[in-house]
């Protein structure tokens, strides 16, 4: 297994400087100025195409679709205004609970 490289920090602050941009050059000025819910949909879109790759057994397929998730999660993440570091705090904080523990913690809606 490789260690990791920060190649999602280097996406997301490349998908933070296509912001605003020319949408006629730029898919990620494209989609951020499309809004949320069109950028929902497509990460939505995304994990669904994972998904069918994962049960058919595809690892190749698996692989680039797995890529296009992470890309339009960070899309996602840039439209919210959440910096990855946020997200890998909340994965530290989780580390070494339980998921069924750490599920059981989360106030009910």
């Amino acid at each position: 297994m490789t260690q990791p490289d920060h190649t999602l920090e280097r996406l997301y602050a490349a998908i933070l400087a296509k912001r605003g941009g020319d949408p006629a050059v730029s898919y990620i000025a494209k989609l951020l100025g499309r809004g949320t819910a069109k950028i929902a949909q497509k990460l939505g879109e995304e994990a669904v195409e994972a998904v069918i790759e994962a049960v058919r057994g595809d690892r190749r397929a698996l692989v680039g679709e797995s890529a296009d998730l992470l890309y339009h999660l960070l899309v996602l993440w840039a439209d919210a205004g959440i910096a990855p570091d946020e997200v890998w705090s909340e994965l530290q904080r989780r580390e070494g609970i339980s998921g069924i523990a750490e599920k059981k913690s989360r106030p009910k809606p």
